[in-house]
């Protein structure tokens, strides 16, 4: 049960979007777990930045042509086109862009690391990541 409102009838003020370092970047969220996507899409919305999700390679790789953005958070497990296919793309398609890449997968094994530097990824976090990393990581 949920209380119907605050006492008198007042509802509390709801703080506006807030980012950290005041900075609003454009993320681009890529995880083929349509849930855990968008949960996470929406958390980034709610502290102010811009964000897109994909569900897949290809869809990763046309959103970040039409608009690059800041950071992109890529699962590295996607079907068919895997996400350090998708990073050695990206840094192919932007050589110039200060794309940040950070691997957000449930792949912790030391081999799986050193791949993903190889695959041109800047940040590597396993699954749970802790939000307040996972922050930082994008700032």
């Amino acid at each position: 049960r949920l209380p119907a409102g605050t006492e008198g009838g007042r509802r509390a003020a709801v703080p506006g979007p807030v980012v950290a370092g005041g900075i609003r970047r454009r993320v681009l969220v890529v995880d083929d777990n349509v849930d855990a996507a968008d949960s996470l899409a929406e958390v980034l919305k709610a502290l102010g930045h811009q964000v897109e999700v994909a569900h897949e390679g290809t869809a990763a790789l046309a959103a970040a042509s039409n608009r690059p953005p800041e950071v992109v958070l890529l699962d590295l497990g996607l079907p068919g086109m895997d996400g350090y296919e998708v990073a050695r793309r990206l840094r192919t398609a932007h050589p110039g862009d200060s794309i940040r890449l950070i691997a957000l997968t449930g792949y912790g094994q030391e081999a799986d690391r050193a791949r993903a530097r190889q695959a041109g990824f800047d940040v590597y976090l396993v699954k749970p990541a802790d939000l307040d990393g996972l922050l930082a990581a994008i700032e």
